[in-house]
């Protein structure tokens, strides 16, 4: 029954305005109550979308849209990781629609990285609504494409994901359309700023869809989720899940793509770019650890231990709120290699730095310190080595062949510190890889695995295809470090104990060993271990 032009919505005939009243029959009133207890009933009775080659039709769901509905309603946190183009956005607006038909002052947030992809999802669930039966509709009282209104008091909001989105409205669901696609500090802010409102209820309710997009905040949600540290409920689709997709609609699917492209928005696995330094294969296995003891700037993953050997590689920056000053702590005791901190402030006055690195390395049982000297590095170096006296700075010189090598400290033309060249950067990029991918070297932090999953080759080189690449850096200089003869000998542990034996006959030939100081006399210089209790490991953190 079509309606009168003075019960509708400003004229629009699928519409009807506030405080119209409406009759039902005994059929209806049981209609509206099965729907109202079962939205998988009522989308796949009710919903109408547009299909692009059949036009109108009705909304039958998949298995898989099934769960998402059911896990929905009965979960309050829910993250689903789903391929593209397998109708997710368009079940949480079904689904949408439903909560705020069938419920009385319900608020719903929609926020997607774009403004315009939240208003296009606000846009479904109108077309959804308006091909609704009449006496299934609530009175509009407000509807654009920003906001729904209805007579119930239910509302509809649709906006950019953002910190600032939301806040100061109360809100039962809050959707997060492909979240991992939103910005990476702004995934940070908007859960720093808004996650508390949200969390305060007893019953609102996060959804989170997307098709996974390398590791940010959408990744650490759902890796916290499966080892038991948040709330959230995990909902895995397969592309074969979609009825129609076998392994000729894979082939062709990559023949007009690529493999790599495929794994990610299809397989849905959390990869980064083709031409990574590190494989795929292998970044997607990474896995990070939670610090035992954190601060603004430094993360902690395991306390020095007396008697293990320490490295320190300094990265500089100028402190202006760009790139970042960094630096990674690694246990170089044995090997595997491992990541036990690191540091990252891009605001830090050059001046200060030095300080931060002496104390660390001092924690660090006399750690040695190779700082990177290109542009303003040098000045940290020189600031370590003679203002702060600081005697486990290490240097470089240039060999007969114009290449780095690491320095005794006592060689003409030994230089504080490395420069990052062409071939060094070659050099660590190749070890960098050979050792993550053979597991001999242990990365623990979440922000440095993430620079990785970015770390990509471009023209001649690997660098970061956005952001930042600070803190993969050091451990590019690390890896260089990692090959130097020098270097494996001085840290003396007990995998290397063979190559030491085969070396040491050369080695007193031709360099003198870490730590013979020229005085009168020669003398064996031997690190001092710090003393743990004579120094607050809190004041320490806080310094």
């Amino acid at each position: 029954m079509q309606m009168a032009v003075t019960e509708t919505y400003q004229g629009n005939r699928n519409l009807k305005r506030s405080n119209v009243a409406i009759t039902w029959d005994k059929d209806q009133v049981q209609e509206y109550l099965r729907c109202a207890r079962n939205p998988v009933y009522f989308i796949e009775k009710y919903i109408k979308i547009v299909n692009v080659d059949l036009g109108l039709i009705s909304f039958g769901l998949y298995d898989f849209q099934k769960e998402v509905v059911e896990t929905t309603v009965a979960e309050r946190f829910v993250i689903c990781k789903m391929p593209r183009q397998v109708g997710k956005t368009t079940t949480v607006a079904a689904l949408i629609l439903w909560y705020v038909l069938f419920n009385e002052n319900y608020a719903t947030a929609i926020l997607a990285n774009k403004e315009a992809q939240a208003i296009e999802i606000l846009s479904r669930i109108q077309v959804m609504y308006e091909n609704l039966p009449r006496w299934l509709q609530q009175g509009i009282v407000e509807w654009n494409k920003k906001k729904v209104e209805l007579e119930n008091g239910s509302k509809i909001l649709a906006a950019s994901t953002s910190s600032s989105a939301i806040r100061g409205t109360s809100q039962n669901l809050v959707y997060l359309d492909e979240f991992a696609f939103v910005p990476n500090n702004v995934q940070e802010q908007f859960f720093a700023s808004v996650y508390p409102t949200i969390s305060s209820g007893t019953t609102t309710k996060v959804l989170i869809t997307s098709t996974p997009n390398g590791l940010n905040q959408f990744y650490r949600i759902w890796a916290n989720s499966e080892k038991g540290q948040n709330s959230y409920k995990r909902i895995s689709v397969h592309w074969s899940q979609v009825p129609g997709r076998d392994e000729k609609w894979k082939e062709e699917t990559i023949r007009n793509t690529s493999a790599e492209q495929f794994r990610t928005e299809f397989e849905c696995e959390f990869v980064g770019s083709t031409d990574t330094l590190i494989s795929a294969a292998k970044l997607s296995s990474l896995v990070y650890q939670d610090a035992i003891k954190e601060t603004e700037h430094f993360k902690l993953y395991y306390k020095p231990e007396v008697g293990r050997n320490y490295v320190i590689v300094v990265d500089t920056a100028r402190g202006g709120g760009g790139d970042y000053s960094a630096f990674q702590i690694i246990d170089v005791t044995e090997i595997p290699y491992k990541q036990v901190g690191r540091y990252m402030n891009n605001s830090l006055p050059v001046m200060l730095y030095p300080s931060i690195i002496l104390e660390s390395a001092k924690f660090f049982n006399n750690a040695l310190i190779l700082v990177e000297t290109n542009d303003i590095g040098g000045q940290v170096a020189d600031m370590l080595a003679y203002e702060l006296e600081y005697e486990g700075v290490l240097k470089t010189v240039s060999n007969s062949n114009n290449v780095l090598e690491l320095s005794s400290g006592f060689g003409q033309g030994a230089k504080l510190g490395i420069r990052t060249t062409k071939s060094t950067k070659r050099i660590g990029c190749m070890n960098l890889k050979n050792l993550v991918e053979s597991d001999k070297l242990i990365i623990n932090d979440f922000e440095t695995i993430d620079e990785l999953m970015r770390f990509s080759y471009s023209g001649s080189s690997y660098e970061a295809e956005e952001g930042h690449d600070d803190l993969t850096m050091g451990l590019v200089l690390f890896s260089w470090l990692s090959t130097q003869p020098f270097f494996r000998e001085t840290t003396n542990n007990n995998v290397r104990k063979n190559l030491y034996e085969e070396n040491k006959k050369r080695m007193e030939e031709d360099m003198i060993p870490f730590g013979i100081i020229h005085t009168n006399q020669e003398e064996v210089f031997e690190p001092r271990i710090v003393d743990l209790g004579n120094m607050s490991f809190d004041k320490w953190m806080s310094s």
